[in-house]
């Protein structure tokens, strides 16, 4: 007896954020020897090659030509300011901190839908929103704890990603996967290469072995969240997977950090979460909305594109 699609779905969901929290526990790693523009460009690179072969198995060359160029300009600068933003706080806070931060995404885009995609928000989710924020005020503790680069990079890159995913929401039915992944890639490749006069230094070979792997975890986890919104039967199963990520990054932070989990980051932490899913659940109920950005475009994850049920790349 096969596995149902809502277990294959759940499995694979489980796959991705696993390739994504070790993703981020390597860049903690090698963010300690490098720039992280280099650790970004190097990552790239070596994602770019998988991503290569797909793009020589579709020789229809009329596919990568964007049908709303400017909004994809716009989500290319997004990726390379939300990726920057992430890899350097990953570099410099504590993991579960940097992913409690990141964690108030949904919210963000929830917030964000009204004035840019005409969505209704009812008094229940703006309370979650307004609970949510609460959950970021006990996770920065201002006034008590100090707010550093690192929890403003967490900020700006889940204010990115949350921008990112409304453009994905306003365009992803009409753009291909090829477009919405490839351009924002390109983009910051050439970015970062016009950094790397001002940041290179030369890369041992452990590093450089370390800087393939984020790049092939990166494709890897991409691939799988993908797999898993395609087979799922409901997005809202998969949704709220995405949190299982602060238990990796709890795991990695006590055997390879040395990092002892802070009471104050669990209990903001444990506050967005709920505020999270208690979005996700009201939306996952079709008489609540017109529209569902969170659960077709919620993806904290600036650095690795959209998390929605895409067109084929080929």
């Amino acid at each position: 007896m096969g596995l149902s699609n809502t277990t294959r779905g759940y499995i694979l969901s489980m796959l991705a954020f696993g390739f994504f929290s070790t993703h981020d526990a390597i860049i903690k790693v090698i963010g300690a020897h490098y720039s992280v523009f280099q650790i970004i460009l190097f990552s790239s690179l070596f994602a770019f090659i998988p991503l290569t072969v797909m793009m020589m198995m579709d020789r229809n060359l009329s596919n990568y030509r964007p049908r709303h160029p400017w909004l994809i300009a716009l989500r290319s600068v997004l990726s390379v300011v939300g990726m920057s933003s992430a890899f350097y706080a990953f570099t410099v806070l504590p993991m579960t901190e940097v992913y409690a931060l990141l964690f108030i995404t949904p919210l963000l885009i929830t917030a964000l839908s009204v004035p840019l995609l005409g969505e209704v928000v009812r008094l229940q989710r703006w309370m979650a929103i307004i609970v949510g924020l609460i959950g970021v005020m006990v996770v920065l503790r201002p006034g008590s704890a100090e707010f550093s680069y690192g929890h403003g990079a967490a900020l700006v890159a889940a204010f990115t990603s949350a921008m990112t995913s409304i453009i994905i929401r306003k365009i992803g039915s009409e753009e291909r996967s090829a477009v919405l992944i490839l351009i924002p890639m390109i983009s910051s490749i050439a970015v970062m290469a016009a950094v790397m006069p001002f940041v290179y230094i030369p890369v041992q070979l452990p590093h450089l072995g370390m800087m393939a792997l984020v790049g092939v975890f990166a494709v890897g986890a991409q691939v799988s969240i993908i797999g898993a919104y395609r087979v799922a039967p409901s997005v809202a199963l998969i949704a709220p997977v995405q949190y299982t990520q602060i238990l990796w990054a709890t795991l990695f932070g006590v055997l390879f950090f040395g990092e002892a989990p802070d009471k104050w980051v669990a209990i903001g932490a444990s506050i967005i979460i709920s505020s999270g899913l208690f979005i996700v659940w009201r939306e996952s109920h079709s008489s609540t909305s017109d529209t569902h950005p969170v659960l077709r475009t919620s993806n904290p994850r600036p650095d690795t594109g959209p998390s929605i049920k895409p067109k084929s790349i080929n």
